[in-house]
């Protein structure tokens, strides 16, 4: 993980069942999926929802690096950072562990980008946003 980082979102997320694969550990693509999760609690904490006919986040990249697995039953808890922002993006990276343990399980990243939906164009990052990104 980079230095330069700030923790922005910490979110717990259920691990269902439905998470594990054959091999009895939660599967890859489920861990792209806490990162949304995480992602999308922390913009609509702070004010931002989905609006498809105006601006908003979008991911242009998404990675995620897999140290040990994660399984049922439990939580697991997703810190969410990011990296000082640029004029239309933001780079974020996640931890994730299960709940409770400060052993890392798993870490991610994802380059969000907002995006005017009408001109399919990168657009500034919203003032407030920015304001809370860059805020010490």
């Amino acid at each position: 993980m980079h230095s330069a980082r700030k923790l922005i979102h910490r979110s717990t997320i259920p691990i269902r069942w439905g998470d594990m694969d054959a091999y009895g550990h939660v599967n890859n693509t489920v861990y792209f999926r806490y990162m949304e999760i995480a992602r999308i609690e922390w913009l609509e904490a702070m004010g931002y929802g989905l609006d498809p006919a105006g601006e908003g986040p979008v991911i242009i990249n998404a990675s995620c690096t897999f140290l040990i697995p994660l399984t049922y039953p439990g939580s697991v808890e997703v810190l969410t950072y990011t990296a000082p922002p640029g004029r239309s993006s933001v780079q974020t990276r996640v931890e994730m562990r299960p709940s409770g343990s400060s052993a890392l399980f798993a870490e991610g990243a994802a380059k969000v980008v907002w995006m005017d939906h009408r001109t399919g164009r990168s657009a500034p990052l919203p003032v407030p946003l920015r304001a809370a990104l860059e805020a010490e």
